[in-house]
């Protein structure tokens, strides 16, 4: 899998490294799934402080499309995890729904004949 990050805030290019074994780590079931995922990291309001840090995480799947989910929160790790856990789950969603029909459209396809 391969996973971008992007973010001009300093705070948060010390996080790379962090951010990519995360994104691996909550995804390694669904990696087959996606082979891209991109993570931005930005920082809302600036030095005025507050709930601000917001993460962007866009998964390119095969065959779904793309997946963009976002989440802001006090600080960077949160803000990071919160916005994997929705894009996983939301992956499993699509993923689930997808196999479901494709059980229904045989299941219909065995009663025709």
């Amino acid at each position: 899998m391969q996973v971008l990050f992007k973010s001009r805030h300093p705070q948060a290019t010390d996080l790379r490294d962090l951010t990519e074994r995360r994104v691996r780590f909550v995804l390694r079931r669904l990696g087959w799934l996606v082979p891209r995922a991109e993570v931005q990291m930005s920082d809302v309001n600036g030095p005025r402080g507050g709930i601000d840090k917001r993460c962007q995480v866009e998964l390119r799947t095969d065959g779904a499309g793309s997946v963009v989910v976002a989440s802001v929160a006090s600080d960077w790790r949160t803000a990071l995890d919160n916005a994997l856990a929705r894009a996983a789950r939301f992956v499993m969603r699509l993923w689930r729904r997808g196999s479901d029909s494709r059980r229904m459209r045989h299941r219909f396809i065995s009663h025709e004949r």
